[in-house]
């Protein structure tokens, strides 16, 4: 069940980022011709820098989903598995602890900024594009319990990220090559 919890995220993740990033790239090019043609956006700059923000709080949730967040996996793994396990606990309670602060002050914040609008968009309420914090957070704290099982039972088996993912590349590697020599397509 968790681990289609995980798929499932990653997908709707992986989705909202990828739309963002392609309507930020986008509106960077209409932007630029437009600006050549001596039509600027008077609003571009104001929205590039929120779409920034946005994809910046999904990609961190989707990061934490695939615990590809800085870490010194190195140096914990070279420790005793007692010590690592306490380390986990501590490093995990900061996180949460971290963001469940920067969510509950930005909630705080969003109430602060009803009625504001953005600069250049005045139909735009700066609760809307400042709405990704909180949610940012959020779907940062789900993400990182959802795979909080799996790092665990990664770090305590002494591997890290890296050593499961090279694996898996070396794995898909032998099977492509082996499909190649009995001539089938990859």
């Amino acid at each position: 069940m968790a681990s289609v919890a995980v798929g499932g995220l990653r997908i709707l993740l992986e989705a909202i980022t990828i739309a963002l990033l392609v309507a930020l790239a986008v509106i960077v090019v209409l932007a630029v011709a437009f600006r050549f043609a001596g039509a600027s956006f008077v609003w571009y700059d104001e929205v590039a820098s929120v779409m920034l923000a946005w994809i910046t709080y999904f990609g961190a949730a989707l990061a934490a989903l695939k615990r590809r967040h800085l870490g010194f996996s190195g140096f914990v793994l070279s420790l005793s598995p007692g010590i690592r396990g306490l380390l986990f606990v501590v490093a995990e309670l900061v996180i949460y602890a971290t963001f469940l602060t920067a969510a509950w002050a930005s909630w705080f914040v969003l109430r602060v900024m009803a009625g504001e609008t953005l600069q250049s968009l005045a139909w735009v309420p700066l609760q809307f594009t400042q709405s990704v914090v909180p949610v940012g957070c959020a779907l940062f704290l789900i993400a990182h319990a959802l795979s909080t099982p799996i790092a665990w039972a990664r770090l305590m088996a002494g591997r890290s990220a890296e050593d499961v993912e090279i694996a898996e590349e070396l794995a898909k590697a032998e099977t492509a090559r082996a499909d190649q020599g009995r001539g089938r397509p990859r």
